[in-house]
């Protein structure tokens, strides 16, 4: 090898590492096993709740776990299965559960702390996709309402992993409302509460990400007028 061929293979070899260095450091990463820490705790007690052909369950995170929906929409037959910092791999965990009660209908709502846990928006729409297949499945007569993920609210700077990532909040949002096409119900939640700016209307937040009473009223209303409870 010349002095000049043994210049360009070492370029090309530094040239080559370089590369392979920046792409690793771009490379943003992500865990699936991540799981809250009352998660086992909920799901046995979740597990050990009476079922019934009637529930109508909520699945998701902290934002569904916020409120009592059978007293907000006036419905006893309404389960909480919100889970504090619950991701989508965890919904598809407990899903089984959800599934063997037969529900007559499931309200979904996950996805935010995927996007706050770097987990990619294509990981996070094949999950929703597994999950609508699963409940299909293995409860046909269970109608599936999707939710559109909500907007978040930088100005409170206390969840700053949820903020400035409106992108892919965006990104899933429109591809859930292509979800009809599944025989599923979207329910277009997000633009009940942003403002102005595409934010979340600081009125209905108490923290830039979860709700307040005040927006748990404005998502029952707009159930109630949708005719989604009937």
């Amino acid at each position: 090898m010349t002095l000049i061929s043994f210049h360009k293979y070492f370029l090309a070899c530094t040239l080559f590492l370089l590369i392979t260095f920046s792409a690793q450091a771009q490379m943003v990463l992500w865990d699936s096993t991540y799981r809250p820490g009352k998660y086992a705790e909920l799901v046995k007690k979740f597990k050990d709740d009476p079922k019934s052909k009637k529930d109508i369950v909520f699945l998701g995170n902290s934002i569904t776990a916020g409120t009592d929906w059978s007293k907000l929409l006036d419905l006893p037959q309404a389960k909480n299965r919100g889970i504090s910092g619950d991701i989508t791999f965890g919904v598809l965990e407990r899903l089984q559960d959800v599934i063997d009660g037969k529900p007559s209908k499931v309200f979904i709502l996950i996805g935010i702390n995927d996007i706050s846990r770097n987990i990619p928006d294509s990981i996070i729409l094949k999950n929703y996709k597994m999950m609508i297949s699963r409940i299909r499945k293995g409860s046909r007569k269970t109608q599936i309402y999707f939710n559109t993920l909500l907007p978040v609210n930088s100005s409170f700077e206390k969840f700053k992993n949820h903020y400035n990532k409106d992108q892919h909040i965006l990104y899933l949002n429109e591809e859930i409302r292509k979800f009809t096409s599944k025989n599923v119900t979207v329910i277009d939640l997000y633009p009940n509460f942003t403002d102005s700016d595409q934010h979340l209307k600081a009125s209905l937040t108490k923290d830039g990400l979860h709700l307040l009473p005040a927006g748990y009223d404005v998502w029952a209303a707009f159930l109630k007028k949708s005719g989604y409870l009937n």
